[in-house]
């Protein structure tokens, strides 16, 4: 048997034990301290940007998005307003695209620049190269929405909202109310949803 034959098996196998323990990201817990704080992310300025960075007083709003996912299209004005109007209440927000963008083409720091631009996201949006940090949260879809509270505990995962097709015909917006609970001090009544949307491209 020859050693480049060994080699090659060798990769192979580094290459599935990767693919495994990615696609077997444990779920983080409700009351789990914010993950990877510390990994640098390409936002769309080109600058390194860590969760640690995007820390809010209130609050914290941890996003997984890309670009082409038809779930995210649905969703995209909804979080822009709702970025837009909880950041005057002191809570931050953050869009991390952990798409390798060699699947998905329409992904990366060049993609992500332009939907930033042309879609007025008021929210830092980065790049998670080699899906270190969606690892480290357990997540598993664009969008899946992480909210950590101002001692930047786990206090909310799961949907935007029950209804990706219309906002007229939303009935339970959970992030809202997640963050108008937050704002007021009071317990968050559902704390734990179903995220709806198309896989991560790891």
């Amino acid at each position: 048997m020859s050693y480049s034959f060994l080699t090659r098996c060798a990769a192979a196998l580094t290459g599935l034990a990767l693919c495994a323990t990615l696609a077997s990201a444990a779920d983080l817990e409700l009351g789990a301290a914010l993950p990877a704080a510390d990994v640098p992310m390409t936002n769309v300025d080109g600058k390194a940007v860590t969760l640690a960075d995007a820390k809010g007083k209130q609050g914290t709003v941890v996003v997984f998005w890309c670009n082409p996912c038809p779930w995210v299209v649905k969703w995209r004005d909804r979080m822009v307003e709702i970025a837009n109007t909880y950041s005057k209440q002191g809570f931050s927000f953050i869009a991390i695209n952990s798409n390798d963008p060699a699947q998905s083409q329409a992904d990366g720091v060049a993609a992500n620049k332009a939907a930033a631009a042309k879609f007025s996201y008021p929210f830092p949006y980065v790049q998670d190269e080699g899906a270190k940090v969606a690892t480290a949260f357990g997540a598993k879809h664009t969008p899946h929405v992480f909210v950590f509270n101002a001692e930047q505990k786990l206090v909310y995962v799961g949907a935007i909202d029950d209804h990706a097709e219309s906002a007229e015909k939303v009935t339970k917006p959970y992030l809202k109310d997640t963050l108008d609970a937050l704002a007021a001090g009071k317990p968050i009544a559902v704390a734990q949803t179903k995220s709806l949307g198309c896989t991560i491209k790891f």
